[in-house]
């Protein structure tokens, strides 16, 4: 499985940006995708996660209500769209492939995209 993150920027406090995922590789409408960010210094964290049907979707409490996490099948491409962003949402955005189901925690995936940055200023 390969995998492109887009859609990263600057944007300024209360903005909203879409970042784009797109997979190749395998069947993508088999697997879980999910969304994780990494800020300088660090952990990489969970911000949220779809089902291969995209009927289940998860989000980190952090993020919940403002970002909006949805895939096209028939596009091989998974979104994050994020809403209302603060200067702590600032990160390198990662997306990646779960082909188990869909993890919560970054050991749960298998593959990785190169990550996008999202920098919100105050």
């Amino acid at each position: 499985v390969q995998l492109q993150a887009s859609g990263g920027g600057l944007v300024q406090a209360g903005g909203s940006l879409r970042l784009s995922c797109a997979a190749s590789g395998r069947t993508f409408s088999s697997y879980g995708m999910g969304w994780f960010r990494q800020a300088p210094g660090k952990e990489r964290e969970f911000v949220a996660a779809i089902r291969w049907s995209g009927g289940s979707t998860y989000y980190a409490d952090s993020v919940k209500g403002r970002f909006t996490i949805s895939r096209d099948n028939a596009k091989n491409t998974v979104y994050l769209q994020m809403n209302s962003l603060k200067p702590e949402d600032t990160a390198v955005y990662y997306c990646a492939a779960d082909l188990m189901g869909v993890g919560r925690t970054k050991n749960d995936y298998n593959y990785w995209g190169q990550g996008t940055l999202v920098t919100v200023s105050s």
